[in-house]
């Protein structure tokens, strides 16, 4: 089965689609006819991997975590996205979509942000190439998260406030899309995750595939095989997630895990583990789990972390689950703080809440001596010490 790529339509088993207003039709039309062409044509791949290398970073080192595996007595390794540019493995997607919207001819970048490191990777990659950057971020979002809201003015991105609904992600993607309708000409909207209508969420896996295929050679290089016993990673609507498991899913013998944010607890009434608690529906232009009403209206999600504070799951993700590709947990907000602290502790390194949902599987799952598990270190804590300090 593939996994992988969704078909023509932008289907992964029954999720996926494009569900948009009339509107919209013409620019996600041209980006379904053109996207593939330009991203593989040889002369955005070379200016691509050119900045990857040269100006984020890449390749992230791969690091076993040796107080960690002792712990836990496993082989733990983790995927240091948090020592990109800019702080998590956002950049990747966001500079990759900038350069294609510039062969597409927009001048104007619109972006929708919870933990605002996609915010900050987007405004990044205009001030790179100039272009104009708004940002929408919920209300209550901007308020925790102050530090990101600072980067992305200071690179001359202007920041606007989702006052609607609960004041976070999802209340930015509406903002976010209602401008995409009304600038339809001039704008491009970077989707920061593998959500959205078809070809979003195969756009934004394939450019966050460069983390798993670099697991791949940096463990052949490390313990002389290139697939690992378990690849683990947090998801919210899930990039970082799609990125480490694209090139793992048609690997049989690799199990995948997946964090979701468990909240207060599943059955709290403040949770955001869709999978645990979502059904089929339709959210932001796509079919896939939707934490929602007996009559289809979103219920409001809660995380600790911004960027898991999310009522849907990306429709690669929901068929992984429906499949049983993937093994689901949902992680509380007491459990990933403790694990947040856990390996600040023990490897010298501060992980963003979200990386910390990824970090909290091994709690609850057992390893065998011998597994090789690698873990997603997303993002680093920077942007969360607020939080981090109130509960130290």
């Amino acid at each position: 089965m593939n996994y992988k790529n969704p078909d023509e339509h932008g289907y992964y088993g029954e999720f996926g689609g494009a569900f948009i207003p009339e509107m919209l039709y013409p620019n996600v039309e041209e980006l379904q006819k053109n996207y593939l062409e330009i991203i593989e044509s040889e002369d955005f791949q070379t200016e691509y991997q050119d900045l990857l290398k040269n100006y984020v970073g890449r390749a992230t080192p791969l690091y076993f975590a040796k107080n960690l595996s002792k712990k836990y007595n496993t082989q733990i390794y983790l995927k240091r996205e948090d020592l990109n540019h800019t702080g998590a493995h956002k950049i990747n997607n966001a500079l990759g979509q900038v350069l294609l919207a510039k062969r597409l001819g927009k001048t104007r970048i619109i972006a929708e942000t919870g933990a605002g490191q996609h915010g900050v990777a987007t405004a990044t990659a205009c001030a790179l190439l100039g272009l104009e950057c708004i940002v929408y971020m919920g209300e209550i979002d901007i308020q925790r998260q102050a530090p990101n809201v600072a980067r992305m003015k200071m690179l001359g991105a202007e920041v606007i406030a989702a006052t609607s609904g609960s004041k976070t992600l999802k209340d930015a993607v509406n903002e976010a899309l209602r401008d995409w309708i009304n600038n339809p000409v001039t704008t491009h909207y970077v989707i920061g995750s593998v959500v959205g209508p078809h070809p979003f969420p195969d756009l934004v896996a394939r450019f966050q595939s460069i983390i798993s295929k670099e697991i791949k050679e940096q463990l052949k290089e490390k313990i002389g095989r290139e697939n690992p016993d378990y690849v683990i990673a947090c998801v919210g609507g899930g990039s970082n997630a799609a990125g480490t498991f694209y090139h793992f899913v048609e690997e049989k013998e690799v199990k995948i895990i997946a964090a979701e944010a468990g909240g207060l607890g599943v059955n709290s009434g403040k949770s955001a583990a869709t999978t645990f608690l979502g059904t089929l529906g339709v959210l932001h232009g796509s079919k896939s789990l939707v934490m929602q009403t007996a009559d289809g209206q979103v219920i409001e999600p809660h995380s600790i972390s911004a960027g898991l504070d999310y009522p849907g799951i990306g429709p690669f993700h929901a068929h992984l689950f429906q499949e049983k590709r993937a093994e689901f947990f949902s992680i509380n907000d007491d459990e990933a703080l403790k694990c947040a602290f856990e390996l600040t502790k023990l490897e010298g390194i501060i992980p963003a809440l979200e990386s910390s949902h990824a970090l909290a599987v091994l709690d609850k799952k057992k390893f065998k001596e011998n597994d090789v598990v690698v873990i997603c270190l997303s993002g680093r804590g920077d942007k969360d010490m607020e939080t981090y300090l109130k509960n130290l």
